[in-house]
């Protein structure tokens, strides 16, 4: 739980939801598919608006539990899919809190939870593209086996909602990238896959011609086709005939109303459009009517199915006057849809009882879905643009082996939510986003950024390690120890050595170097200009180094602990003006700034990275910070060994946050920060690094502040200072 402490917090809230939305609305939604659902579980009629593979799920759940216990199960289901998406971002070495924020929006969408508890076929067409992305992606490119229960899986897909088929065509790409150097490969897993597809495809089609006489797949086919194409269609230029030019709407163009319109209150009605010519049906001229639109007018349909699919994106939910009502998707205050006397019958009974909303959760659940509890369209597509960069091979993508991992969730998103565009826009289609848009995007920042350099947090010093390298490692301190770590610094450390005062304030300066693993001669460097040296066996970062060079220094008798870089990025002339204020009792710690001083910033981005985890660190600790990462630091010996250190890498703020959670005083000067001396920074990536940095801020600050786990009222006593300050 401590590991995976993101995820479990976005599954408490994602749980919060969900309870409410289960105690507002009870039995369920019962929207207007709803009741066909319900009546259609017994018939199984494949002519019916939707198709039939929602049916047998909700037949069982209904048989045992009624309406109650289908949205408890889509709930749990939702709950499932976020840790299912967390789980295969893992899997693809995408580090912890990106794949937590992959899960978030299945997790704490508001639209997402809320059609969970409604009677809709949404939940169970999620469960089959987490399963089709897990197939595809959790063991590497598939084989052939894999590759066809991932078509038969499409066709699964396609019998709960009918625009899943079109996810065959994001697979195909995926394994035709997948496997490009492999001809023979790429042949077997594509035909497998579409064959797969293709039985399931065929036996319903089968099925729907054994049950009505004639060839189809669903009873909608045409009336949403026809909706479609009925807002853009320029009856003047069509070559119609009697029966056709009675499907042309009367509405002028420029005026007409939206395809739900047309596709369902016209469509629907069973005395529009009027007596038909003589051996001739509806859904016979209605097709002709739109094909005739789709023949002569490509450009017009394309261009109104592209406006709608750009809708998906927008940043806020909004609604144009001719789509789907935005308010069918939001939670209300009053049960919907109850003007249809169908709802009340039949939340009866298959609910047991009648339709009720439980004011005070429906508020909570509306203020919180109204106000920013939802995922928004721009960020989606931000998530999409990164993944289709790493698909390009931007930064380390081209190297990382995932580019092929980013692409399919970004196109199946992409390819699904344009198809379904190009019948009609509303935002009830758009929740699929919610699952492929943002894995897409933490596959391609992983991608793009490269490997995460982080390390498992350390265990209670000593541990193995710092007792390997402290064995024999004995000797008395000056009063004042300036720590070192080092690794593979042969090149820089030698200047920072020769120009580290011998004395400071009439106090003797020892410099401990703890070299963290090297593999160059950086020890023997150290020890040829005067410094103690300690040499940790294996390299684990440094933070690990500095936590073994305070215990060594405080064991050897020092009384201040002053930390600086192997590098020369720091003035050691400043090592007075540094330790001033403890010597004067006016403060326990104190860290330089080089916001309030002076720096030669060499990367704009760890420019702003200063500046944006200052302000994170001062509403953490309620004390104003400028910098948290400068390096050149003073302390007492006995609090740099009372903080809790557990990082062996990004530790700058985790010892700053710890020791002003000891009620330690802390002080920060104006200080000078150089280049490098010598070498390129070990900090990898500056993305990975500041979110990393940012982690460790956070657990610290969860640590030290939220649990008081080993907080103190004081870390020492007059007494202890005393007794310290005349040895």
């Amino acid at each position: 739980m401590r590991k995976h402490w993101l995820l479990l917090v976005f599954l408490i809230l994602g749980l919060v939801l969900r309870v409410l939305a289960t105690v507002a609305y009870t039995p369920a939604i019962v929207y207007t598919d709803s009741v066909q659902y319900l009546t259609n579980m017994g018939k199984l009629s494949p002519d019916q608006l939707n198709p039939i593979g929602y049916d047998f799920v909700l037949g069982p759940l209904v048989w045992l539990g009624g309406l109650k216990l289908v949205v408890i199960v889509q709930h749990l289901v939702g709950l499932g899919l976020g840790v299912a998406i967390y789980a295969l971002a893992r899997r693809l070495t995408v580090y912890r809190w990106l794949s937590a924020v992959a899960a978030a929006p299945i997790l704490l969408d508001a639209y997402q939870v809320q059609i969970e508890q409604n009677i809709m076929a949404e939940t169970t067409f999620d469960v089959i593209l987490v399963a089709i992305l897990w197939l595809l992606l959790a063991k590497g490119v598939p084989g052939w086996r894999r590759a066809a229960v991932v078509g038969v899986l499409i066709g699964a897909a396609f019998a709960v909602r009918a625009i899943g088929m079109v996810l065959l065509i994001a697979v195909v790409l995926y394994l035709i990238i997948a496997s490009r150097r492999h001809g023979r490969d790429l042949v077997r897993r594509t035909g497998a896959a579409v064959a797969g597809f293709a039985i399931v495809f065929a036996a319903y089609g089968g099925y729907y011609r054994i049950d009505t006489g004639r060839w189809g797949f669903t009873g909608a086919e045409n009336q949403i086709l026809y909706g479609r194409t009925a807002t853009v269609a320029n009856c003047d230029k069509l070559p119609l005939d009697e029966g056709t030019r009675l499907f042309c709407p009367k509405e002028p163009l420029g005026q007409r109303l939206g395809v739900d319109k047309y596709a369902h209150n016209h469509y629907g009605d069973p005395n529009w459009p009027g007596p038909l010519p003589p051996g001739t049906t509806k859904r016979q001229l209605a097709t002709e009517f739109a094909h005739l639109v789709i023949t002569h007018q490509p450009l017009d349909v394309t261009w109104a199915a592209l406006k709608d699919f750009a809708k998906g994106f927008a940043p806020t939910r909004t609604s144009s006057p001719n789509d789907v009502p935005l308010d069918r998707w939001q939670f209300q205050l009053t049960y919907p849809n109850l003007k249809d006397p169908n709802t009340a019958k039949a939340a009866v009974k298959w609910g047991g009882s009648e339709p009720h909303v439980s004011h005070v959760p429906a508020v909570v659940l509306r203020a919180y879905q109204l106000h920013g509890g939802y995922t928004s369209g721009t960020l989606l597509g931000l998530c999409a643009l990164i993944a289709l960069a790493a698909a390009a091979g931007l930064g380390r993508a081209k190297t990382s082996g995932l580019r092929a991992a980013a692409l399919l969730p970004a196109a199946a998103g992409l390819i699904l939510l344009l198809g379904s565009a190009a019948f009609e826009f509303s935002w009830r289609y758009q929740l699929p986003g919610l699952i492929f848009f943002p894995l897409a995007g933490v596959i391609g920042l992983r991608a793009i950024l490269g490997k995460d350099q982080a390390r498992p947090a350390m265990a209670d010093y000593p541990d193995a390690v710092d007792s390997a390298a402290a064995k024999g490692f004995n000797y008395t301190n000056a009063p004042v120890v300036v720590v070192i770590a080092a690794y593979n610094e042969a090149g820089g450390i030698a200047p920072v050595l020769q120009n580290m005062p011998k004395t400071c304030a009439g106090m003797p300066v020892d410099v401990l170097v703890v070299v963290d693993g090297a593999t160059d001669d950086t020890a023997e460097i150290a020890r040829a200009h005067g410094a103690h040296v300690c040499v940790a066996p294996v390299n684990r970062g440094q933070g690990a180094a500095l936590r073994l060079g305070y215990h060594l220094a405080f064991e050897g008798g020092a009384r201040y602990v002053v930390t600086t870089d192997a590098d020369g990025q720091y003035d050691n002339d400043e090592l007075t003006t540094l330790l001033t204020p403890i010597l004067e009792d006016k403060a326990d710690f104190v860290t330089g700034s080089r916001r309030l001083g002076a720096e030669d910033a060499d990367s704009r981005l760890r420019w702003v990275g200063v500046r944006v985890f200052a302000v994170l660190a001062s509403i953490l600790t309620r004390k104003q910070l400028t910098d948290t990462s400068f390096g050149f630091r003073a302390m007492r010996a006995e609090l740099a060994t009372a903080v809790t250190l557990r990082e062996p890498q990004y530790q700058s703020s985790e010892l700053l946050l710890g020791a002003l959670a000891l009620g330690a005083r802390v002080v920060e000067l104006p200080m000078t920060m150089r280049r490098r001396g010598d070498g390129s920074s070990k900090k990898g990536p500056g993305l990975v690094y500041g979110a990393n940095y940012g982690r460790v801020m956070t657990t610290t600050w969860l640590r030290e502040y939220v649990r008081r786990r080993r907080r103190r009222q004081a870390w020492r006593t007059p007494a202890d200072r005393t007794a310290r300050t005349s040895r």
